[in-house]
């Protein structure tokens, strides 16, 4: 049923009921009314007659019979529209409109009273007369019209406005609700053509008037948000997962026939001496321990880049950055590391990512930051950089980098001559800069010496700088700068 139509039936059976409670409260008033014109007709006529009935009461307690019908034809003709009866010791006086004689009348002498005779309801009004010795009733009566008459025509009258009022207003509440839900029906129509997995067509900013129809406009857009965003999301998800898939099929290939060659020559050379099978073996377990961190470090990426707004909080990168540097020390317990970070430096960011960025720079530090003698000697500072930032440097006593070299470190698979990682340490921190609106840099050492690595971040200043758009890192189209082989260790 359409809102229109149940708005009508609405309207059209409350009205008729308001109609006849409204009624009944003025039959009551009415009636009220009435009475109480009748009540003072009554009691003036009862004033104005009074001095009559009391020399009538007075001429019969007398027993003057022509003085008494003197008196009764004048007390009858100032009774004019009133019924009077005039009831003493021993003898009754009656004139005018009112009940039978037989009927009984109540058991008062003074106040109003109803009675019913012959069908007909009669105010009465009694007063207690003393005309010297004599004392008696004067009772005057009047037709009771108003229940008579009056109200039932007013009740007529209302019953049959409550029976016009049902169509009209039902009539009425119908057309203007029909007006007035015509922004729903257009509102209806557009968001009935959207369809948001095939079409990219949304709701447009317009007005109705209608409060109502415009919070409700205004919802479907948003949820209409929510969709395109989720969607979104599930589709950058599904090129996360294809392109985790993709990468490691292509950089495991290498390290995965390398592996397979060794257990060939193992299977085909029982007897193969033993200084050769050691090297064999040991060329399995680093090429086991590749893959293994090849894997580690396509999931992180792929987990930065699907990490939500959500997961951030405020951290202190003091903690952080000593947890980093106890957990490398326990890896290399030959390397001299250093750290100095005063604590109370926060930041607003996603703890496991920032633990991820230090871990890398420390094993990037570790692996590629040995001096000549192949001592590693890492220092790692976190502190206040320029305005409202945190500035993260990580310094090695290495060769350094080229500085040809420094913008392409950053990029996927990218790994030096020699090296034996994945190629993704770097790209992980760049990520993880990035995501958290920050930046990362590679420059010369102190005294120029080894290689420097700083990274900024903004400091934690009671709002959120929010998150990167940038959120490819794994999906990112940078085949032409992937490696093409996995380099094993010269060994």
């Amino acid at each position: 049923m359409r809102l229109s139509t149940r708005i009508g039936l609405a309207v059209g059976c409350t009205v008729p009921l308001l109609v006849l409670a409204g009624g009944w409260l003025l039959l009551h008033l009415v009636s009220g009314d009435l009475r109480k014109a009748e009540d003072q007709h009554l009691r003036k006529r009862a004033a104005a007659l009074a001095p009559d009935a009391r020399s009538l009461l007075r001429a019969a307690a007398n027993d003057r019979p022509k003085a008494a019908d003197t008196r009764q034809r004048q007390l009858f003709d100032a009774a004019l529209d009133v019924g009077v009866r005039v009831v003493g010791p021993d003898s009754a006086f009656s004139g005018g409109p009112q009940p039978d004689p037989a009927a009984a009348l109540p058991d008062r002498t003074s106040g109003f009273a109803v009675v019913h005779a012959g069908g007909r309801t009669w105010r009465a009004l009694a007063r207690p007369l003393r005309a010297g010795t004599a004392s008696g009733t004067l009772w005057l009566f009047s037709p009771d019209t108003a229940q008579r008459v009056q109200i039932p025509l007013v009740r007529r009258r209302v019953v049959g406005a409550a029976i016009l009022a049902a169509p009209l207003s039902g009539l009425l509440a119908w057309g203007l609700a029909t007006g007035t839900s015509a922004p729903l029906r257009r509102l209806t129509r557009r968001t009935a053509g959207l369809d948001p997995r095939t079409s990219g067509a949304r709701l447009g900013q317009w007005r109705t008037g209608v409060v109502e129809v415009d919070e409700l406009a205004a919802t479907v857009r948003t949820v209409l948000a929510r969709y395109d965003e989720q969607a979104a999301r599930t589709a950058e998800a599904l090129d996360t997962a294809r392109s985790f898939s993709s990468a490691a099929a292509h950089e495991l290939r290498t390290p995965l026939m390398s592996m397979g060659t060794n257990l060939d020559i193992l299977a085909g050379h029982p007897d193969l001496p033993e200084p050769d099978r050691t090297e064999v073996m040991d060329d399995l377990r680093r090429e086991h321990a590749r893959l293994l961190g090849l894997l580690v470090m396509l999931r992180e990426l792929g987990r930065g880049d699907l990490v939500e707004a959500e997961a951030f909080r405020s951290v202190d990168l003091s903690e952080v950055a000593d947890a980093a540097v106890a957990e490398a020390r326990r890896r290399a317990p030959d390397a001299a590391i250093t750290l100095d970070a005063p604590p109370g430096l926060t930041v607003h960011g996603w703890e496991p990512g920032l633990r991820l960025l230090l871990d890398n720079l420390l094993a990037n530090a570790l692996a590629h930051g040995r001096d000549r003698a192949g001592r590693a000697r890492v220092r790692v500072a976190v502190d206040r950089g320029g305005a409202g930032e945190v500035l993260i440097t990580v310094d090695d006593q290495g060769p350094g980098v080229p500085a040809e070299a420094r913008s392409r470190v950053f990029e996927r698979f990218q790994r030096g001559r020699d090296s034996t990682g994945s190629g993704l340490g770097l790209t992980l921190v760049a990520q993880q800069a990035a995501l958290h609106r920050g930046s990362v840099a590679v420059t010369d050492g102190p005294d120029g010496v080894g290689a420097r690595c700083a990274v900024r971040l903004p400091v934690d200043g009671g709002e959120p700088p929010g998150m990167s758009d940038r959120r490819d890192w794994l999906i990112g189209t940078a085949g032409a700068n992937r490696s093409q082989s996995f380099p094993k260790d010269p060994a």
